[in-house]
């Protein structure tokens, strides 16, 4: 599939920029990391396994080829599963960051089998949407003061599948289904990056752009649950799927063209896929249901009393 796909053909350069990427231990999340450092960027590796993200950091360090300035590796603890860990984190950023220019929300969960996060949110809807809500919503007053600077979040094309149920986000009124837990999850992705979009330019913000993405079928170890949850010897098939599956590096590219590429810098709150803008779903072109699955979030994370869009970093009590 590399032979076929979007690359990002950009060669620009980000000395000076700090970038932030969620779950960047493996697959595209190392891969997304390894390009953004090659450009000079300081990168943070906000990773649930720091063992993993170090030696991750020692990989990306020992193979890129060091003819041009390279920029930083800086491996931070971070389990988006977690609203605490959200919390810690965004708070030593706060401290260690002056600017934040690139957040990529790339770490999540596939198809695993039912269970709920200490927060109490069905584990894909808390991981894939909810940590990494709370996570820009906290960062947005530092990266809107970092100006220009772009979020980016992580979906999928099967965002498509299934239709996201405001009612019903933790299948507390519904038999739970893996892949139906999975599908919404992607679609609460575009969605929140197409409302952040409208919250912006609704206050008036310019220069902060966001954006949702279908990396590809990409062989990673995201497909580990698939045995328990799709059928037994499904995570060998999906591994095997040979000439259907991107390579990690290309599944990247993507992600990689939405945070640095001059092309998409004025495009914000749309959808790609191979480096080029797509159509996603009818229900994630609803405007209305966008702002209505917003303001669903910001009730469910205690936001509502926090301006993400002010002056001021987030108040002391909501980093605790």
């Amino acid at each position: 599939m590399d032979c076929i796909s979007g690359w990002c053909r950009s060669k620009r350069r980000l000395l000076g920029s700090t970038a932030i990427v969620t779950g960047c231990n493996t697959g595209i999340g190392k891969e997304t990391a390894a390009d953004l450092y090659a450009r000079g960027a300081r990168v943070i590796m906000a990773c649930r396994d720091t063992n993993k993200a170090e030696a991750a950091k020692t990989d990306i360090e020992n193979e890129i080829d060091k003819t041009e300035i390279r920029g930083v590796l800086v491996v931070e603890k971070l389990d988006v599963s977690s609203l605490k860990s959200v919390r810690e984190f965004v708070s030593k950023m706060l401290e260690t960051e002056s600017q934040i220019h690139i957040l990529i929300n790339n770490a999540g969960v596939m198809m695993c089998p039912e269970s709920k996060t200490e927060d109490g949110f069905e584990t894909h809807i808390g991981t894939n949407h909810f940590g990494h809500a709370l996570l820009t919503l906290l960062l947005l007053p530092r990266m809107i003061k970092s100006a220009p600077s772009r979020v980016v979040f992580v979906s999928s094309k099967l965002h498509q599948s299934h239709k996201l149920d405001l009612d019903d986000l933790n299948f507390e009124k519904s038999e739970y289904n893996a892949n139906v837990a999975y599908c919404r999850s992607k679609a609460a992705n575009v969605l929140f990056a197409k409302a952040l979009d409208m919250k912006l330019k609704e206050q008036n913000i310019k220069y902060v752009t966001t954006y949702s993405l279908h990396p590809g079928v990409i062989k990673t170890d995201i497909s580990r649950h698939f045995d328990k949850t799709v059928a037994r010897g499904a995570t060998w098939a999906f591994n095997n799927a040979g000439l259907f599956l991107k390579s990690p590096k290309c599944g990247a590219q993507t992600s990689i063209y939405c945070a640095v590429d001059e092309a998409c810098s004025v495009e914000s709150g749309l959808y790609y896929s191979d480096c080029e803008v797509k159509r996603p779903s009818k229900q994630c072109q609803d405007e209305e249901f966008a702002i209505k699955f917003w303001d669903k979030t910001i009730e469910s994370l205690n936001l509502k009393n926090y301006n993400a869009f002010g002056d001021s970093d987030p108040p002391k009590d909501l980093l605790a």
